[in-house]
């Protein structure tokens, strides 16, 4: 027997069990899809480890599924006895026929649904064959499923039995049932502001240098294949600002503090109604700008794609928050992504006035400025180290080389 195993990768983040892809009793080759696991970060597929026949599911759909534990077993063909279909022939080909019937779920070749498809149906809960494909050849597309959802959110809904009343029968609602992404972000959030003491700090910082920097570089970075986009100098500026303040980039534990030699930061990365998504660039401390671009980019298309894997979402030691790209000039406080000790915010770039020293006469001048907060575990560092790190992050960033 082969066991089939959850992935030690997600460094004890908690996984359910979303879907099998396979039945017992069906044949399987090795690196066949054969289940499919959802964290509050990522969905992925674990592979068949073996060739054989799936003999048994110890954990089935909405499982908890810990790194290490033990999803089912897969049994050489040669251990199962009759499993080897008869042979057709030509008087039994018309009986078999007549018996088969199409399978009416996600493991249906006819389906042709792309994992993205697939993930979406079963995390809405939604028969792929009800939706009215718009794909080549009446293929159902990612849009869709999105379509599907949204029209299923605005039909009226009747309501199950035990239902929980409306809160206020004198006012119309509809209900939004929650998927699992959202109650595990809800979990986690709720988890991070009851273990840490959120302190936010926030200084004001210049964009011009590294504005003309990008201006300058970024048709070579593009000829390159290498798309240079802000959040790469952040990143770069980040990883600069751990050298003056540590512990920044560490973790609290009961009876010590975990100082990590890698930076690995997280962007996060919005998918619209989809929720929020948070890939980590590794080693960042070893990477030039052009690395850091390089990987971010990587990473950013992987998400948008939903192909990220567990490791694209693991390991961080830090983490940046880019919310000013959706409009808000500030946020606080900006929720640490537990184990960390520390979250940088990016608020809304934007053309302000400014009184600057020039040749020891104060000028009144234009420039585009951004405010930058720092989120930190008061467990773990004080006002000191917390400002000591936005210093030096503020002053790479409006130092930086014109080359």
């Amino acid at each position: 027997m082969f066991d089939v195993i959850v992935p030690m990768e997600q460094e004890g983040t908690k996984a359910v069990v979303r879907a099998w892809l396979k039945k017992v009793g069906d044949r399987v080759e090795v690196n066949d899809p054969l289940v499919e696991l959802e964290t509050d970060k990522v969905a992925m597929e674990v592979p068949a480890p073996a060739a054989g026949v799936l003999r048994e599911i110890l954990l089935d759909s909405d499982a908890e599924a810990v790194p290490g534990a033990i999803l089912g077993r897969i049994a050489p063909v040669a251990e199962v006895i009759g499993h080897e279909p008869p042979p057709v022939t030509r008087e039994t080909a018309p009986a078999a026929a007549a018996a088969a019937e199409p399978r009416p779920d996600l493991r249906d070749p006819e389906l042709r649904l792309s994992p993205a498809v697939k993930r979406a149906c079963l995390q809405h809960n939604i028969d792929p064959k009800t939706i009215a494909g718009s794909g080549r050849d009446g293929r159902v597309t990612r849009a869709d499923v999105d379509r599907a959802v949204e029209q299923a959110r605005r039909a009226p809904a009747k309501a199950p039995a035990g239902a929980a009343a409306p809160s206020d029968g004198a006012i119309r609602s509809h209900d939004v049932p929650h998927d699992r992404m959202r109650l595990k972000i809800a979990e986690n959030m709720l988890s991070s502001v009851t273990q840490a003491p959120h302190v936010t700090a926030v200084f004001e910082a210049d964009f011009s240098a590294i504005i003309a920097h990008r201006e300058r570089h970024k048709a070579s970075f593009a000829a390159r294949g290498v798309r240079l986009t802000y959040s790469a100098y952040f990143v770069a500026a980040a990883a600069e600002a751990m050298k003056v303040a540590p512990a920044i980039n560490s973790r609290w534990h009961s009876d010590r503090l975990e100082i990590f030699d890698d930076v690995n930061i997280g962007v996060g990365t919005a998918l619209g109604e989809k929720g929020l998504i948070v890939p980590v660039l590794r080693r960042v401390q070893a990477l030039s700008l052009e690395g850091v671009a390089a990987g971010l980019e990587a990473l950013v298309e992987k998400a948008r794609s939903e192909s990220l894997t567990a490791r694209d979402v693991s390991g961080g030691t830090f983490t940046i928050s880019n919310h000013g790209v959706s409009g808000s000039l500030f946020a606080s406080p900006i929720i640490i992504a537990q184990p960390q000790s520390a979250i940088l915010g990016i608020g809304k770039l934007e053309k302000r006035v400014v009184v600057r020293e020039i040749g020891g006469q104060d000028a009144i001048l234009i420039r585009p400025m951004a405010y930058v907060s720092l989120t930190i575990d008061h467990r773990v560092v004080d006002g000191h180290q917390t400002n000591a790190w936005l210093t030096r992050f503020v002053e790479v960033l409006e130092s930086w080389p014109a080359d």
